[in-house]
């Protein structure tokens, strides 16, 4: 006789099934906000090529060691999903930015100004300093012109600069001060705008993780149909099978999560180099956050076979040491997928840093 079903109690192995169904759906929908972020700009600068050629790698070495290693089949389906989904995020680059393999530096002229830009500079700005110093420029065609002609262009161009409030003798040429703050309507706007993301991101995560919690009761309220009507021809060795160790699967799945760690600092330098995050969505990093984070915990969250035989059935299975042998084997087959996920959480976590130290960025 047996004592219960599986799935009749919130146990640890219920944990690791919410916990990997949660995952599942947040790496389902993680590249879409970015690739409708590139859409509705119609531009893909704030993404890193690198980051996703890097990603990209990892993902079919992904592919290969969750083959070998023989994990779950949905693993193996998400990675090739994975794969897919880059490919559509390297086609929107090379289509908006054309083909190149590397990321976009700021021009000369972007870095002179930058470098000469003082408090005690003229307010001007770094666009029309820009566009002044290449008119400026001499070329072929201005050398033909009459000097009489390039010296009424030149004294145009400054006149069209100067405040005609100045032209009054009863008020002096100085610049006038900056506001140190913004109006209060703009503000208010800011804060608005930043109070519907917030709104926005946090209901599409809860939303989220939502489905994945009713894909998982779903799923085991079948699995629990299906062990109702077919209980009769399962015994406690069919189920007690060990944790299979394969090494070129852990050669590529060290690969991957050496990739996918890689794969990140491309992306901070970018934006480090901008000092802007614009054009990144930042629902795109926390969908990736929340995926490996609840990826780790259904790890952890794991059930040695003899454990489940000792819930499903009335005597013990696990001898001595049993235990903890099967679980310290089954974390070390799954290393090189924790170090992938756990460190590119980290990195993901300093490119949210990196969203609130450029917010008023570039905005």
């Amino acid at each position: 006789m047996y004592s219960q079903s599986p799935g009749a109690s919130l146990d640890i192995e219920a944990l690791s099934g919410i916990c990997g169904s949660i995952s599942i759906a947040c790496w389902i929908v993680v590249f879409s906000p970015q690739i409708i972020e590139n859409f509705r700009r119609h531009s893909a600068d704030g993404l890193s090529l690198i980051f996703i050629f890097v990603w990209l790698l990892g993902d079919v070495f992904n592919i290969l060691g969750a083959v070998l290693q023989g994990v779950l089949p949905t693993m193996t389906i998400l990675a090739v999903y994975y794969t897919l989904a880059d490919f559509v995020l390297l086609g929107q680059c090379f289509y908006y930015r054309g083909f190149t393999l590397s990321d976009g530096q700021p021009t000369s002229d972007e870095e002179a100004i930058a470098d000469e830009a003082t408090e005690d500079s003229p307010l001007l700005s770094q666009a029309n300093d820009i566009s002044t110093r290449r008119a400026s420029r001499p070329t072929a065609a201005d050398a033909e012109r009459p000097r009489r002609s390039s010296s009424f262009s030149s004294f145009h161009s400054h006149l069209a600069q100067v405040d005609a409030t100045h032209l009054s003798p009863a008020t002096p040429l100085i610049a006038s001060s900056k506001p140190t703050t913004d109006p209060p309507a703009v503000s208010s706007k800011k804060t608005t705008s930043a109070f519907r993301i917030f709104l926005f991101n946090t209901t599409a995560l809860v939303l989220i993780c939502a489905a994945g919690v009713l894909g998982w009761f779903l799923s085991t309220r079948s699995a629990r149909s299906h062990y109702s009507h077919h209980h009769q021809n399962i015994s406690p060795t069919s189920e007690s099978a060990g944790v299979r160790f394969d090494l070129w699967g852990q050669i590529f799945g060290y690969f991957c999560a050496a990739l996918y760690l890689g794969s990140r600092i491309p992306q901070l330098l970018l934006n480090y180099r901008r000092k802007s995050t614009e054009g990144v969505s930042m629902l795109f990093f926390l969908f990736a956050c929340v995926g490996n984070l609840t990826y780790v915990m259904s790890i952890f969250a794991y059930e040695p076979g003899c454990a489940k035989m000792q819930h499903e059935y009335a005597a013990s299975q696990c001898n001595d040491g049993e235990w903890g042998r099967e679980y310290s084997t089954y974390i070390l087959v799954n290393t090189s997928w924790l170090i992938g996920s756990a460190g590119t959480l980290l990195l993901d976590l300093m490119i949210f840093v990196q969203f609130w130290i450029y917010r008023n960025n570039g905005r």
